[in-house]
């Protein structure tokens, strides 16, 4: 069997984030309003404070504005809540992202509670998971969101297709079952406590790799021709799924870096725009639609 075919994240997101400035601009020359993204950062952790600064500069890339709060390390539960409230309130902020995580002294699902739901452009509150998963209007976890649009537009459609998570966290493993299980997909979680877990990947058409156990999915276990979609980063540059023994066998899989990781700001930036939209009251085209459309890359 030849090596699988590369899914390329960088590529796709350069794509949507295109679409994204091109409707950025739009709305603003039509409401004399920009887009606004509102980042949020509890202390100085050196990773943390990268990722949101990387954010911060494809937000303006993007025609988005960018306002940054920085808190101190000893913040507690109840100052991030009132901080989030405020940022809710204010209407020239149209997206709230709360960088995370946040410290084990803070309450962070209490946080995220606190985020407006037509602002959660990150998806993480109570309200956006169940928007999801009823097939409500709502906004999806980013990087579930993104997988999604990668196996769109590699053509993978999950319908009638077995399906299997590694991971169950609120925000990556869960909301990815729930949008392929909207997709048709026959889905199972799997986790630490999942019996003879190579068994069950070995029966999976698509696998997503979230659980942040680096190399955890092996080759050997992966189906021949199976679409394997690795939303782990651990470091070193290394994913969940063990990349040079997995490309033998599948017939589609996301490198690490330059898979999953660009589609996840790339759709983080859409749905701040399409909030921007909502709140302003301007209807307009589907979010997404040329990025959707690629068929191969």
């Amino acid at each position: 069997m030849s090596q699988a075919r590369l899914m390329d994240g960088t590529a796709l997101a350069r794509t949507l984030v295109a679409d994204t400035a091109e409707r950025a601009s739009a709305l603003t020359l039509r409401t004399g309003t920009t887009p606004c993204l509102a980042t949020v950062l509890v202390g100085e952790d050196p990773a943390s404070v990268t990722y949101v600064r990387m954010k911060q500069n494809r937000s303006r890339a993007a025609g988005i504005e960018s306002r940054h709060v920085t808190l101190p390390a000893a913040t507690t539960t109840g100052e991030l809540v009132g901080a989030l409230r405020s940022l809710s309130a204010d209407p020239g902020v149209h997206g709230i992202l709360l960088q995370h995580p946040m410290g084990a002294h803070i309450d962070e699902r209490a946080a995220f509670e606190a985020i407006a739901p037509e602002k959660d452009v990150d998806g993480v509150t109570f309200a956006s998971f169940a928007a999801m998963s009823f097939g409500l209007p709502g906004f999806v976890s980013c990087t579930p969101g993104g997988i999604m649009r990668l196996l769109d537009a590699y053509g993978v459609d999950p319908a009638g297709k077995r399906a299997v998570v590694v991971g169950r966290s609120a925000i990556l493993g869960k909301p990815a079952g729930m949008l392929l299980l909207a997709r048709d997909a026959t889905v199972t979680y799997c986790h630490s406590r999942t019996r003879d877990l190579p068994a069950v990947v070995r029966e999976a058409d698509i696998v997503v790799a979230a659980v942040g156990r680096p190399r955890l999915v092996r080759g050997q276990d992966v189906k021949p021709g199976a679409v394997v979609v690795d939303a782990g980063y651990n470091p070193g540059n290394v994913g969940d799924v063990d990349f040079d023994s997995a490309v033998e066998r599948a017939s589609l899989i996301t490198p690490v870096p330059g898979g999953v990781g660009p589609m996840t700001i790339a759709v983080l930036l859409e749905q701040t725009v399409e909030a921007a939209s909502r709140q302003l009251g301007v209807t307009g085209a589907a979010p997404g639609g040329r990025a959707q459309r690629i068929q191969a890359l």
